[in-house]
């Protein structure tokens, strides 16, 4: 009984929606585990682009089982959208699934995200302001809306009302520093007042848009896996952005480790057979936090072009830096990671040479092969690397690992053997097409697995 999870094993971006795409052919359901909108996966398809920030990837097969599961924080306002825009575009959604134990994002919580940035008593994180933090932690303190609440409205006025109480003085404060900021002449738009009784018809309505598509999601999983089928595990964000184990506190609000898999789909760890950890070839970093290998120079600015490091869902230009074989290696520990996927690695084409972090160094002389668990220690890191000769040329149209330049094969080898784990996997361009399977035809899942 296959069951495989795809992480990302750096600051997100990595590609993993198109390689979910990949797979999601052989797979019978394909379920998102955690995050919510604040993700974004772009997956190119014959020529046309699709984004999506809560559907799993698979949904641009017809009759696959796309579920969004528990662990997922849901804005209804973005899935009903993002639903209507897949069927304008000739998208069967037919097959997708919402958790009815997934909380919801509020009004509420969009405020109180924009609060946090700015600062009214708070470090500023540079997160994407959708209500995704503020929603996890109404699930936490057991004031969250839940996706089955949408199906009953005394319950959901009742449930809605707690909530709102709990946040009244907050919500005070943010409508002073509107009034103050509008004063000034910001005229950005935005209002902190809101009405129980319209949000509760908001929410009502979103609930009967949303009805055929409420499951048990968990159920869903376990009959797939029951019968041998394939289900694949979709996570959001990436190792370095984990509540836990990530650069906290510039992080996000959900577990994106392979381990929240089980909890976010409902499954148990032996459920799981085998998990790939996507990487892309250089690295990016959306927001505010440690980056220990950024390029903030031209070359830098070179590798955000071609790469097109642009944030899905936000916009924001990331920031761009050289592969951190430190920070893949924790990851890939961290997760038990089988394989890894390179995606991108046409966007090195050109450079010359390339460098790979293979340690860390502390400015009082102190080093690091491995990960540092103290903060204080990875904001002052400085990356010591290890140079390897680049490549000339489009690497877009290789389909083998022989069709690679030599220095590509090698720039691969040394990551793998620097993570720890074999690349099975290699992008070379957006296309759904532009892959390269390493050493073999593409395999069968269940013989992958």
């Amino acid at each position: 009984m296959p069951g495989l999870v795809i992480v990302g094993t750096q600051w997100g971006d990595e590609g993993k929606g198109k390689v979910v795409d990949l797979l999601a052919e052989q797979a019978d359901v394909v379920i998102r585990f955690q995050g919510g909108n604040n993700a974004g996966h772009t997956i190119v398809r014959d020529g046309e682009t699709f984004k999506l920030h809560l559907i799993p990837s698979g949904i641009l097969y017809p009759g696959k089982i796309c579920a969004i599961g528990n662990g997922v924080v849901v804005d209804p306002a973005v899935l009903t959208d993002e639903i209507e825009g897949l069927r304008q575009r000739g998208v069967d959604v037919s097959g997708l699934r919402l958790s009815a134990n997934a909380h919801l994002i509020m009004p509420y919580h969009v405020l109180l995200d924009r609060a946090g940035e700015l600062k009214l008593g708070k470090l500023e994180i540079g997160t994407t302001r959708r209500g995704i933090g503020p929603a996890y932690a109404d699930k936490a303190a057991r004031l969250g809306i839940r996706v089955q609440d949408l199906l009953d409205e005394k319950i959901l006025r009742k449930k809605i009302l707690a909530a709102m109480d709990s946040k009244m003085q907050a919500l005070k404060e943010l409508e002073v520093e509107r009034k103050k900021r509008k004063q000034k002449g910001d005229d950005e738009e935005w209002d902190a007042r809101l009405d129980l009784h319209s949000i509760v018809e908001a929410y009502m309505r979103y609930g009967h848009r949303l009805e055929p598509h409420i499951a048990d999601t968990a159920k869903l999983c376990w009959e797939a896996l029951d019968r041998d089928a394939t289900v694949l595990f979709e996570g959001a964000q990436a190792t370095m952005l984990d509540l836990d184990h990530g650069t906290y506190p510039f992080v996000t609000s959900s577990n994106p480790v392979a381990g929240a898999a089980c909890v976010g789909a409902g499954v148990g760890p032996r459920d799981i057979d085998e998990i790939w950890g996507i990487a892309k070839a250089y690295a990016t970093r959306v927001g505010a936090g440690p980056f220990p290998t950024e390029l903030d120079d031209d070359l830098g600015e070179g590798l955000r072009k071609a790469g097109g490091e642009f944030g899905t869902t936000t916009g924001r230009a990331r920031r761009t830096g050289w592969m951190d074989a430190v920070a893949l290696r924790y990851a890939v520990r961290l997760n038990t990671i089988n394989a890894l996927v390179v995606t991108k690695l046409d966007v090195l084409s050109g450079v010359d040479p390339l460098r790979i972090c293979t340690r860390y160094r502390h400015p009082e002389g102190a080093v690091f092969d491995e990960f540092p668990y103290h903060q204080s220690i990875i904001h002052s890191a400085e990356p010591e690397y290890t140079e390897l000769p680049g490549w000339e040329g489009d690497i877009g149209a290789a389909r083998r690992e022989s069709d690679l330049p030599r220095e590509a094969r090698n720039y691969l080898q040394a990551l793998s053997e620097l993570a720890g784990a074999p690349v099975r996997l290699v992008g070379v361009g957006p296309g759904r097409d532009q892959v390269v399977w390493m050493g073999e035809e593409q395999p069968h899942l269940r013989a992958a697995a």
